[in-house]
């Protein structure tokens, strides 16, 4: 867990996270924003119940606060009125770098692109708020790929804000584009392609609202974009920050033949401190880490400004888009559905921020490693599509959170320290998703544990299909094919028997990441990947006592679940039917 002091404050650069003295270590798996908590160095034994339920630094006592009953919605109504009262909100600029050469708009150019590449988010709008609403966007235009499309319907995204802001001192329209990009793999389905299109037409509709052109294009950005910011004649184009392998790839790509004139800017608008800021370097753990983000957050956890009505009318106007024909007409694996549970788009994830708020954030703490406790966020979807912004749960948890007392500050910490280190940890670490990315006593002591023998050996569609001998496992697989998530304690769990149940580590870490970005809603994502590396290969973690085939990898089992939580309750109620 995190150890945080949360001071309890009318201004979110209070919030204090502090460094403990002793080395913690979390999974990051997003679908429940849930952690667990390591022992010390003197204790390098497999966690017991009471280290799960162990005290998280000095937490300030909070005067206990009468619940008043809300009405449906008022989050979003708050939100609005924020966003109006801090519309002179400055911008940082540590927030971007600058790819190209070129840092100022081409003269005479009729627009600024914002290339969305993972927070697609605008704002969500009331209809009585936004009727006040006449300045801000001009012909700046806005790339969007498939991992952040979502972002442009929540506002609260700062590379849109850079966009526009620099659309507006040019008197220029404002654009957004989406690259739709459809590869052919396994893990191209329709429950993350539905999310992502359904999230994506909204933004569109806010575009349309705020009058800005929404464009959606086909084709990787680097064959598509250039030659589209030039028949457009932009002068600039805005993207967001994107750690993974393939993003960074379309980022050199749209570098190399984008006319050397025309700037692209990168902004991160998925962290709350940028990924350059917090560290320049590769960091061990999250108590290395810590205290460099601690150091700025207060620069950069701050309001957003509102995002207005642009003035600057486009003199072309962009493709309508037929959204049930574009998702109808996708090359994508059926059998991987919808779900149930998570409606895309930033009006479904504020709404489920509302009611971690008011129901489950005064359960965090206590209960968020059980996973029959309805104690978790469930944000992991809209954080991962960027239909909402972690720096608006922060701050909202902050504000509306503070009668959940140290639950608040156990769930700031995995949500600003403990995730902005995956994204850390894959910026600068090429071999992020393999064994040969692992420290180099983890290669060890994996290798001399390879040949080990297993108790058991399943194959890659016996494990798909939840074809084991253990009713746990197989209870946690069948949630997440037929859910699209898992919880968080069951995550690790889960991971650590791959690895035991075939026939090599590498096996193991290729297995695992499959299964988790094919099913998981949250999957493709650097939570996924530090927490497959997390279970499988010690990132992030210390050696613990040497035991068969883990070596020293942390060592997870049946008997510690039992301990933790009624297993057959959750046995029962996920037990495989069909798969």
């Amino acid at each position: 867990m995190l150890h945080c002091v949360w001071r309890s404050s009318s201004r979110i650069s209070q919030l204090l996270i502090q460094p403990n003295p002793r080395p913690i270590t979390v999974v990051y798996f997003t679908n429940s924003l849930t952690s667990e908590t390591t022992m010390s160095d003197k204790k390098r034994k497999a966690t017991s119940a009471a280290a799960a339920k162990e005290p998280s630094a000095k937490q300030p006592k909070l005067a206990p606060a009468k619940e008043e009953k809300k009405a449906a919605g008022w989050l979003q109504s708050l939100v609005q009125q924020q966003r109006s009262e801090n519309n002179d909100m400055k911008f940082n600029k540590k927030r971007l770098h600058f790819i190209s050469d070129a840092v100022k708009i081409k003269q005479g150019s009729e627009g600024v692109l914002y290339w969305m590449l993972r927070d697609n988010r605008v704002q969500g709008r009331l209809a009585s708020s936004l009727q006040q609403l006449d300045t801000f966007f001009g012909l700046h235009v806005l790339h969007v790929s498939p991992d952040e499309m979502f972002c442009f319907c929540d506002l609260d995204n700062w590379a849109l804000i850079h966009a526009q802001r620099l659309a507006m001192k040019e008197s220029l329209p404002l654009h957004v584009c989406f690259c739709l990009v459809v590869p052919k793999s396994q893990l191209s389905t329709l429950r993350h392609f539905s999310f992502m299109l359904k999230g994506l037409e909204e933004v569109a509709k806010e575009c349309k609202h705020l009058d800005i052109q929404f464009h959606l294009l086909h084709g990787a950005p680097g064959e598509v974009l250039p030659g589209f910011v030039s028949d457009r004649s932009f002068g600039a184009v805005v993207t967001d920050f994107y750690p993974l392998r393939e993003p960074q790839q379309w980022l050199k790509d749209v570098k190399k033949r984008l006319p050397k004139e025309i700037p692209l800017i990168q902004v991160d608008a998925h962290n709350i401190v940028p990924c350059w800021e917090a560290s320049p370097k590769l960091e061990y753990a999250a108590r290395t880490i810590r205290g460099k983000i601690t150091k700025v957050l207060s620069d950069f956890l701050t309001d957003f400004p509102l995002v207005e009505k642009h003035p600057h009318a486009a003199t072309r106007a962009a493709k309508p888009v037929d959204w049930d024909k574009t998702l109808t007409s996708l090359s994508v694996d059926r059998t991987v559905g919808e779900t149930e549970w998570a409606k895309p788009g930033t009006k479904a994830g504020m709404a489920m921020l509302e009611s971690f708020i008011d129901v489950r954030l005064k359960l965090f703490d206590a209960q968020r490693n059980d996973p029959n406790a309805p104690a978790l966020s469930q944000l992991s979807p809209w954080i991962r599509f960027g239909h909402i912004s972690a720096q608006r749960v922060a701050l909202q948890v902050q504000r509306s959170g503070r009668t959940a007392g140290v639950s608040v500050a156990s769930f700031i910490e995995e949500l600003v320290v403990r995730r902005e280190l995956t994204d850390n940890f894959c910026f600068y670490n090429e071999k992020y998703d393999s064994v040969e990315g692992a420290y180099e006593w983890a290669q060890k002591t994996l290798k001399d544990h390879a040949k080990d023998k297993r108790p058991y050996l399943y194959t890659k569609e016996q494990l798909e299909k939840a074809k084991t001998h253990d009713k746990l496992w197989n209870a946690a697989q069948y949630q997440m094919v037929s859910e699209g998530k898992m919880h968080g304690f069951l995550r690790m769990y889960w991971a650590k028997k791959i690895l035991e149940w075939t026939s090599s580590p590498e096996e193991a870490l290729s297995i695992a990441l499959y299964l988790n970005d094919r099913y998981e809603l949250d999957g493709q994502d650097p939570n996924g990947f530090v927490g497959c590396m997390w279970s499988i290969c010690g990132i992030h973690d210390q050696g613990w006592a040497e035991r068969p085939i883990f070596g020293k990898i942390r060592y997870m089992n049946y008997k510690g679940c039992l301990r933790k939580f009624n297993v057959a309750q959750f046995e029962k109620k996920y037990c495989p039917k069909n798969l």
